[in-house]
C-alpha cells in the first residue's frame, strides 16, 4: 500500500488515500517517487478541460528511483534512477512514421488501464500513463527514461513536463535565433522554463508578461529583460519596447482566449506566435480574413514544446551541468503529497512558479 492523491471525479477534490499497486508486469517498472511537479494540466484533468478516465491518480511531471522491473525490461534496472516520460510514442502511427512523436496517436493509450486500486477494491487509472501523485507507481517501461548524469533526482521531475515543453517550445516550434525579441506570457513553471530557453537560444530582448506584478523578479531571474504587468495596453506596451514592431516571437503560456489574441497581437508582421497553453473548447479565439494576410504572422500549436524526450533530455542535461538551465530556479514552493490540493488553489490564483512534491 501507498499513499496517493486521487481525482475521484471530475470536479471533485482530490483525496489523499492509500492504493494497492500491484508488483509490475511483463514491460512494466515500479518506480519510488523522489519528487513530482505539480502542473497546469493536472488542473486541466481535475476540472474536465482535458479528459482522462477516472477515478485516477494524477501527475504526469516526476522523477524517481526503479524499485523493481517486470519481464523483457533492459533499460533500466532496480536502483536506477528515472524520469517519468507521460507521453511515449508507439513508433508505428501516422504522425512517429513522420518523426513527429509528440503527436503520437497512442501516446495516452494507457491512460484507460486499470493499474491499481483503492483499499476497498475501487479501480484506479493512471492520469496521462504514470500517475505521479504517489509514493510509487507502476508504469510501462517506455514511461521511463534513464536520468541523464549530473541532473539531481529530485530536479530532474521537471524535465518530464515543464522543461521540455517550454524548451521545445522556444528551440523546436518557435525555432528562436539568436538576436530575436522573444514576448512569454505566463509566468508559471512552463514560462519560466521558456524565459530560461530563449536566454539559451540568444535571444537579444526577452518580454515576460504576467497578470502579477509579484512575478517580475521570478522572471528577470529566468532571463527577461522587460517586464509587462497584462493589461488591455500589452500589446501596445511590447510594441513599445521593439521600436513599434512587435517581437520575433511570442510564446503563449497560459490557455485563454483573450491571451493568445494578446500574443498574437503583439507579434511583429512576419513573426511566430506559439500557442503552448491548453485551454477549454469554450476559449474562442477569432481573426479576420485582411489581418491574416496584412500581418503574415504564422500562429502555430505546441504539443509537449514538439519534443523527444529520448533525444532531448541529453542536450537538456548538458545544459544544466554547464550552469546554462536552472532546475532549482523553476520552483518556488517544496511541498508534501497533503499539500497538493492546496497547490492546485495557488495555481487557480496565478501565484508562484513551479511546485514540487518531494517524497
Amino acid at each position: 500500500m501507498v499513499r496517493a492523491a486521487i481525482l475521484p471525479a471530475v470536479g471533485s477534490p482530490l483525496e489523499i488515500a492509500e492504493i494497492e499497486l500491484p508488483e509490475p508486469g511483463p514491460g512494466q517498472v515500479r518506480v519510488r517517487l523522489a519528487a513530482a511537479g505539480v502542473c497546469h494540466s493536472d488542473l486541466s484533468l481535475s476540472n474536465g478541460t482535458m479528459r482522462v478516465p477516472v477515478p485516477a491518480v494524477l501527475g504526469h511531471e516526476g522523477a524517481g528511483t526503479v524499485v523493481s522491473v517486470g519481464a523483457g525490461v533492459t533499460h533500466v534496472a532496480p536502483g536506477d534512477g528515472v524520469v517519468l516520460n507521460w507521453a511515449p510514442s508507439c513508433g508505428n502511427c501516422h504522425a512517429c512514421s513522420l518523426g513527429e512523436v509528440w503527436l503520437c496517436a497512442n501516446a495516452l493509450a494507457g491512460a484507460g488501464d486499470v493499474y491499481a486500486r483503492r483499499a476497498d477494491g475501487t479501480d484506479l487509472h493512471p492520469g496521462l500513463n504514470v500517475a505521479a501523485f504517489a509514493e510509487e507507481t507502476v508504469v510501462a517501461g517506455a514511461c521511463v527514461l534513464p536520468v541523464p548524469d549530473g541532473v539531481p533526482l529530485a530536479d530532474a521531475a521537471l524535465l518530464g513536463c515543464a522543461v521540455l515543453t517550454g524548451y521545445g517550445a522556444v528551440h523546436h516550434a518557435a525555432r528562436v535565433r539568436a538576436g530575436e525579441s522573444v514576448a512569454v506570457f505566463g509566468v508559471g513553471g512552463v514560462g519560466l522554463a521558456t524565459l530560461q530557453a530563449a536566454r539559451i537560444a540568444g535571444a537579444a530582448r526577452i518580454v515576460a508578461v504576467d497578470v502579477s506584478a509579484e512575478k517580475e523578479e521570478l522572471a528577470r531571474s529566468a532571463g527577461a529583460t522587460d517586464y509587462v504587468v497584462a493589461s488591455e495596453a500589452t500589446a501596445r506596451e511590447i510594441r513599445g519596447l521593439t521600436g513599434g514592431q512587435g517581437v520575433d516571437v511570442a510564446v503563449e503560456c497560459v490557455g485563454r482566449a483573450v491571451t493568445i489574441r494578446t500574443a498574437w497581437e503583439s507579434t511583429r508582421r512576419g513573426g511566430r506566435t506559439t500557442v503552448v497553453g491548453i485551454g477549454g473548447k469554450d476559449q474562442q479565439v477569432t481573426f479576420n480574413a485582411l489581418e491574416l494576410f496584412h500581418w503574415g504572422r504564422t500562429l502555430a500549436g505546441c504539443v509537449y514544446g514538439n519534443a523527444d524526450p529520448a533525444a532531448d533530455l541529453p542536450v537538456l542535461a548538458a545544459h544544466v551541468r554547464a550552469g546554462r538551465l536552472d532546475l532549482g530556479a523553476l520552483v518556488t514552493d517544496r511541498i508534501g503529497l497533503d499539500d497538493i490540493p492546496a497547490a492546485f488553489e495557488n495555481m487557480i490564483a496565478g501565484k508562484g512558479g513551479r511546485a514540487l512534491v518531494a517524497f
